[in-house]
């Protein structure tokens, strides 16, 4: 595979840095890569209130919201980006039944076990463009107890505009909202996605506004994060994946063993054909069926045109724990 290829970028490989798992705690460190004081990350501070972003999701606004769609063409100056404000309409339409070409068979499953991982994970609803949206994120611990962790694109459209009316919704069940709802008062991406969409670093956090006065982990709990900088091994991805077949209602996973991108990246690879709408949603490393635990090694990020049975999450290393290490802390 070529870096010329049309990639599509879904929404989540690995990490070495374990956060602490109790309320509010910090995360602690371990041997590895450790993020570079000097690294910028870009930031962008909510420009409407938390009121006003819970107030504009209705149940009907976030049963018509569409997954982000973010296709690079290959082109033989390079890779030209079509951005969610610059696809047309149609790109994001409803589909009906129309049927989307599937590998042998649909290896995400809906997940039924229970436990940690359906506190944690949750859909995102934002805005940007002018149009609704949705993604996945996931609870990880931070000082300020209010932060989650997902794809750049589902916080900013790379070079383009920010996102608006950000809200995260732990547990989220077929609109049902078990553990609330949480609008976001910060986005953090890398700067290698906010200066040139570089998908090798498609990786950002939000933290989000306490609602009457109980933060998100206080809610719903979080799953570690690290930081390796290399990748994960065996892996569950967790997201909420929402083209055909899948209508983004119920929460899906994958599992298997990842390798690296061979089309220009520095991501990495598993089988998987979850669809858009699974975005940001978390690899997990270390996975426990039993509890739902594990720690978050990757988010689910981008697919290749044509191979609908692959998906690709960034590489955790230090550009990424800069991100995570300034939004835990404010």
């Amino acid at each position: 595979m070529t870096p010329s290829l049309a990639r599509i970028l879904l929404a989540p490989v690995a990490a070495l840095v374990l956060a602490a798992t109790a309320t509010g705690a910090a995360a602690s460190a371990s041997p590895g890569p450790r993020a570079d004081p000097s690294a910028e990350v870009a930031r962008y501070s909510a420009a409407e209130s938390p009121a006003e972003s819970l107030a504009y999701w209705t149940q009907e606004r976030m049963a018509a919201a569409r997954p982000i769609t973010r296709i690079l063409e290959g082109a033989a100056g390079g890779l030209l980006p079509r951005t969610p404000a610059d696809a047309p309409p149609e790109a994001d339409a409803p589909r009906g039944g129309e049927t989307r070409p599937q590998s042998a068979a649909v290896t995400g499953k809906r997940w039924t076990g229970g436990g940690k991982v359906t506190r944690t994970t949750g859909r995102v609803f934002l805005t940007m463009g002018g149009r609704d949206f949705t993604c996945t994120a996931s609870v990880v611990p931070s000082n300020n107890g209010d932060t989650v962790v997902t794809a750049g694109h589902c916080l900013k459209d790379g070079t383009g505009d920010w996102a608006s009316k950000w809200v995260f919704v732990p547990g989220y069940d077929d609109g049902k909202a078990p553990y609330g709802r949480f609008a976001a008062r910060e986005l953090l991406v890398t700067s290698q996605w906010s200066r040139r969409a570089d998908d090798s670093h498609d990786f950002g956090a939000a933290v989000l506004e306490p609602r009457e006065g109980r933060h998100v982990r206080q809610a719903a709990g979080a799953q570690r994060i690290a930081f390796t900088g290399e990748g994960a091994g065996t892996v569950h991805a967790f997201g909420y994946p929402s083209r055909s077949p899948y209508d983004g209602r119920h929460m899906h996973y994958c599992s298997g063993s990842t390798r690296p991108d061979e089309g220009g990246t520095t991501a990495y690879g598993m089988s998987c054909d979850m669809t858009e709408g699974s975005s940001g949603g978390p690899w997990l490393s270390g996975f426990d069926p039993s509890t739902g635990a594990g720690t978050v090694v990757s988010v689910v990020s981008f697919k290749y045109a044509g191979r609908d049975g692959v998906q690709y999450g960034p590489v955790l290393g230090s550009s990424e724990r800069a991100v995570y290490d300034r939004a835990r802390a404010l």
